[in-house]
Order: C-alpha cells, then sequence, then structure tokens
C-alpha cells in the first residue's frame, strides 16, 4: 500500500519550510532510514529520511527547489514494485474523477515556482550551498562565473551575493551602498535610506522575539556577583588546557553547568507553560547562544548534569563552531530547557534577555570587571559580574525565581567544590 511522504515539523512552532530539493529521484528505490530530500526549518536545514522502503514516486507538480510548503503537505510517494500510485490511477468508472495529487499541485499556484533561467539550469550542476543556490536563482547570478570560497571551492551565499552587488554597482553605482560585511544581504540606498534584504533567519528571529515578548508574562531580575573565585578557577583550567589535550574551558562553560546545578534545585526555571498544565522537563539540556553571520542561532547542549565540565567545553566549542560555519542541523536546536546568553565579551555589564520560547527562563551574563568594594572595614578590589534572570510569571513567581537567581550566585562565588573532582 502507497505510503505518503509529507513535509514534517522540524521546530516546534514551525508551519512552513522551504523545500530545497530531492535526495531521491523519481521511481528510485529507497531504505528506511535514507535521506530523502532536504527542508530548512526556522533556522537550519536538515535531510529528511524516509519512513519506508520501497519505490519513490514524485507528483510532476510537486514542491521545486525553493517553495515553500506548510507542515502535513502531501509531497510523494513511497510504494511497492509494481504498485499504482494515486496521481497516476484511472478513475473509477460512472463516478466523477477523483482530483489527483498532480492536479492538487496545480492548483496552488502560490507553491509553483517560475521557469527556470539558463542561469538556474547551469546553476544546479555546480557545487553550491542551497543558500547560495537559492539566491543565485533570485537574483538571476551565472554561478558558473563564481570562485567559491567555501571547502573544496564550494560557492556559498556569500559569494553570490557579492557577484550580484558589484553587477548592480556596474549598472548604477549611485544605487548601491558598500557592504562593510562583505557578503551581507544586499543593500540598496533610497530617499537617503539604506535598505537590506530580510533573509529568513533574520523574519524567524523577529517572529520569535515577537511572539516570546507578547505571549509570556516576562520579568527580569538583577544581581550583582562575585566572580574572583570564579576567574581564578578559569585562569586555573586556561593554565592546562594546551598540556594535557585539554579543551579550553571557558566563563559560560562554567556558568552552564552552575545553572544546571541550581535547575535541579529549582525545577520550576526548567519548566514550560502548555495553558492547561506546567509540564517540568525531567533532564536539564541548557541552550547557548551565539551570535552568527546569519543571525542569533541557539544550540543545545543536552543533559548538562551528565556531562563533565570537559566535556560540556568540547561540545560547546564544537556546536559554536558549527553554528559559525552554517552547518547546524534541526535537531542541534531542539529539546532545550534553559537558555544562557552572554554578553560580557562586549563589554555589556546589563541586559534584559528575551525567553527563548517554550522555555521557562534565559539567564543573562554581563562583563566581569574588577570594582572597589568594602571587606572588613578595608577597601579592596574584586571581580564583580551582573547577572539577568528573564522569566515566565505565568509559571514561576517572583520570589521563587530570585532563590534560584541567589543559589546561583552561591555557586559562581565559590565554583570549585561543585566542579573540581
Amino acid at each position: 500500500m502507497a505510503s505518503e511522504v509529507t513535509i514534517p515539523r522540524l521546530g516546534w512552532n514551525m508551519e512552513e519550510g522551504t523545500f530545497i530539493g530531492w535526495l531521491k529521484s523519481d521511481g528510485q528505490h529507497v531504505a528506511t532510514g535514507e535521506p530523502l530530500f532536504s527542508l530548512e526549518g526556522d533556522k537550519a536545514t536538515q535531510d529528511v529520511e524516509s519512513l519506508e522502503t520501497g519505490i519513490l514516486r514524485v507528483p510532476p507538480n510537486g514542491p521545486k527547489e525553493g517553495d515553500k510548503v506548510a507542515v502535513g503537505t502531501l509531497i510523494g510517494y513511497v510504494v511497492e514494485s509494481g504498485e499504482p500510485v494515486p496521481f497516476e490511477a484511472e478513475p473509477a468508472r460512472n463516478s466523477p474523477p477523483a482530483t489527483t495529487l498532480a492536479q492538487k499541485f496545480e492548483g496552488e499556484p502560490a507553491h509553483k515556482s517560475p521557469p527556470a533561467t539558463t542561469a538556474a539550469r547551469k546553476n544546479a550542476k555546480l557545487r553550491m550551498s542551497p543558500r547560495a543556490r537559492r539566491a543565485a536563482n533570485e537574483l538571476a547570478v551565472d554561478a558558473t562565473e563564481l570562485v567559491g570560497s567555501g571547502k573544496t571551492g564550494r560557492i556559498r551565499e556569500r559569494d553570490v551575493r557579492s557577484r550580484a552587488l558589484a553587477r548592480a554597482a556596474l549598472a548604477d553605482p549611485a544605487a548601491i551602498a558598500p557592504d562593510p560585511a562583505a557578503g551581507g544581504p544586499l543593500e540598496r540606498s533610497s530617499a537617503g535610506y539604506r535598505e537590506i534584504a530580510v533573509t529568513s533567519v533574520r523574519k524567524t528571529i523577529a517572529q520569535r522575539m515577537v511572539q516570546s515578548a507578547s505571549t509570556t508574562a516576562a520579568v527580569t531580575l538583577s544581581t550583582t556577583v562575585d566572580a574572583t573565585n570564579l576567574v581564578n578557577l578559569r585562569q586555573q583550567f586556561k593554565a592546562v588546557a594546551g598540556t594535557a589535550h585539554a579543551p579550553l574551558i571557558g566563563f559560560t562553560d562554567i556558568v552552564v553547568k552552575l545553572t544546571a546545578l541550581a535547575l535541579e534545585k529549582h525545577p520550576l526555571l526548567n519548566a514550560r507553560w502548555c495553558g492547561e498544565e506546567i509540564l517540568i522537563s525531567s533532564n536539564i539540556s541548557i541552550g547557548i547562544a551565539v551570535d552568527t553571520d546569519g543571525g542569533l542561532l541557539v544550540p543545545v547542549i543536552h543533559n548538562v548534569p551528565r556531562q563533565t565540565l570537559r566535556q560540556l567545553a568540547a561540545l560547546s566549542r564544537d556546536l559554536i563552531e558549527r553554528a559559525r560555519k552554517g552547518m547546524l542541523s534541526a535537531a542541534d536546536m531542539q529539546g532545550g530547557t534553559f537558555t544562557v546568553t552572554n554578553l560580557g565579551p562586549m563589554g555589556i555589564e546589563m541586559f534584559t534577555p528575551l525567553i527563548n520560547l517554550p522555555e521557562c527562563a534565559i539567564l543573562g551574563l554581563g562583563r566581569i570587571a574588577k570594582q572597589v568594594v568594602v571587606e572588613d572595614k578595608q577597601f579592596v578590589a574584586r571581580d564583580r559580574m551582573m547577572l539577568s534572570l528573564t522569566f515566565d510569571h505565568r509559571i514561576v513567581d517572583g520570589a521563587p525565581a530570585a532563590r534560584f537567581l541567589q543559589a546561583l550566585g552561591v555557586l559562581i562565588e565559590n565554583p570549585s567544590p561543585w566542579l573540581l573532582p
């Protein structure tokens, strides 16, 4: 019996994705677990695996590369050898013709792609990232004329947009503003302003931030903690990082580990709001906000309490590097129960982070700086750091959230007993 191939949900709030292309051809045999097609979700591209074994059949008017497709959309079938497929089946006699899958797609012009240009046909044969391929088709750039800046010469989106910018500058130099990012969105001047094309990632970030601000009862608490012992401990880790083949442990790594310890004692901060009930997660998986050229991404370290500090540091380094190279999968950004964001390296002392839905809370880390304090009637210089906790007041009240922040502050002020063997 024919098995339907549909668009899955890659993110918890995903309503539609961008179809990148089939990884198997119509009529080709596929096995359960084999990559079937590529789909771009909220912030990542993922290969979707086949759920069945059989022959892939794709309707002639199915989605094309770059089409927007809603979650649950039927895009093909996996059938047994010789089995007819619904979009080729003959209608029964003495009954009105059934609407075939091919006709269904023909009736949805919003999902149809424009005819391929000569440049698009050439581009289809090149080694290009999915984003670069879409940009080349949108901007009518002939990628055969480009030299790729990616690994093994792969053409990236920035290569395509740089060519489009240069081409536009030649056509009308006054209409194009210089792009200091050397590969950022295409910009043009208009009545004294610069217009920057909104990327799909930027749109997703905007939607998520507006949703977070409008659907949660967000409250932010801030406190300053003594980070002197934290700084000393990090210096010890830094001294042995190169000699023991150990990963370099950063301040964020240490705070993430300590945050997990505090969440074990204050589980409501590790919950989510579900309307009629509050769900407290049985595991603690913490997302780390990462600034990338494409926008803010939040890869997740799963089961943080089970990771040693070195394991956690290695995982975070890997996730951060892949985030900045655009190599994260959707799975890398799913399953988080709490988020940590650190703007301290940029000199920010305090800020109000927005909750990363559907989580209950997010912790913002400010910069560590020397401050003069009074100890035993003496003025001494100590390292101090600001913590900012934004939480959903629907789930937890101010006093329990404050106790969590207080507990975390105690751990940060004396971290060694909790982290050293």
